[in-house]
């Protein structure tokens, strides 16, 4: 009886990693161009660059 249990919530758990990794595939059909200032505005919330470094970045990133 155990076993069987174990079976179940061992299926349940493994359709669950499944399930939520298909939402975060990339496949290439994202906005690519908003990874980059994404990952900027994250340095910048974690205290890695100051503002200026922010600001300098995000207008190359828009290139301008």
């Amino acid at each position: 009886m155990v076993l069987f249990w174990g079976v179940i919530i061992l299926l349940v758990v493994v359709l669950v990693k499944v399930l939520s990794g298909l939402g975060n595939d990339r496949g290439g059909g994202g906005d690519a161009e908003d990874d980059p200032l994404k990952i900027l505005e994250q340095r910048f919330a974690r205290g890695e660059i100051d503002e200026e470094e922010f600001e300098r970045r995000r207008r190359r990133l828009r290139g301008g």
